[in-house]
């Protein structure tokens, strides 16, 4: 079983987050030109990528490990996940995606991926407020309401304890 689920998790990685940081940036990168002029500044994205992509595996287990989910829709967490990166913001998988785009913006000197990432941005924001907090609330209630009071939305605090 443990295993079906690490399968659905790195399938849903692919398609899911794979989409946003990984096909779309590809595509942009080959059909637009928009080069900034960052010289060795650019080499600055590598390690913001790498955050951004650690930070992003991270959510990914915990949802694995502690919500005995994935990060799909289709197969959300059973539980709500209030540990690792979910201790300092509640949607740290959203903001990893938005540090790693940030990284590959910088290291690949281009501004249509900084324009791809402000409306990954928007989109995100939009989606978690109209939609994911309100089901969030609904499917776990009390506990959700708790964590949401507790924790801030999308800027990272040290939690109190």
């Amino acid at each position: 079983m443990l295993a079906v689920l690490w399968l659905r998790s790195v399938f849903f990685t692919l398609v899911l987050p794979g989409s946003v940081l990984l096909w779309v940036p590809l595509w942009i990168s080959t059909q637009t030109g928009g080069m900034l002029e960052l010289g060795a500044a650019r080499w600055i994205g590598l390690p913001v990528l790498i955050i951004g992509v650690g930070g992003l595996l991270w959510c990914i287990w915990d949802f694995g490990r502690r919500g005995k989910g994935t990060l799909a829709p289709v197969d959300p967490p059973r539980f709500v996940v209030r540990g690792g990166l979910y201790r300092c913001v509640r949607n740290p998988m959203y903001l990893s995606v938005l540090i790693a785009l940030g990284g590959e913006a910088l290291l690949f000197s281009s501004f249509w991926l900084i324009v791809w990432a402000a409306i990954v941005a928007i989109a995100f924001h939009v989606f978690v407020v109209a939609y994911e907090e309100p089901a969030l609330r609904r499917q776990f209630g009390a506990p959700y309401e708790a964590y949401g009071r507790a924790v801030s939305r999308w800027l990272p605090r040290r939690p109190s304890s």
